[in-house]
């Protein structure tokens, strides 16, 4: 099992930005897949980012250019750069892992991911 502890969440400005980590540890071979969700109340809810074993990263339609997924294997850490902010991008951000090597990662279902963080709320005031 792996253990993911999410931080950097806060509340900023419109056009602000913020910048999210997520710690791994435990089973590190089970985060060759990595992603950020992000629920806002009565939201369901979406993938922001994923990012597979091989580096490559996707993207919400509605965040590509703003936001910036990244992983330091080394540091067991993965991150969220936000800029740009919008209020509606205010959610609680979540990230998950799971062991899908290569393009499955595009297609695995969040439901399924077996490990996820507890979650940092993002607040973007107007």
């Amino acid at each position: 099992q792996v253990q993911l502890v999410e931080s950097g969440g806060g509340s900023v400005q419109a056009g602000g930005s913020l910048t999210l980590s997520c710690v791994a540890s435990g089973v590190t071979y089970r985060t060759d897949c990595m992603g950020w969700f992000r629920q806002a109340p009565e939201n369901s809810r979406e993938t922001v980012a994923r990012i597979n074993s091989d580096g490559s990263t996707r993207y919400l339609d509605v965040v590509r250019g703003r936001f910036t997924i990244s992983k330091d294997n080394a540091k067991r850490t993965l991150y969220l750069q936000m800029n740009s902010l919008k209020p509606e991008d205010s959610a609680i951000y979540y990230c998950a892992a799971d062991r899908i090597l290569g393009d499955d990662c595009w297609v695995r279902r969040d439901i399924d991911f077996p490990d996820w963080g507890q979650g940092t709320q993002v607040t973007v005031s107007s």
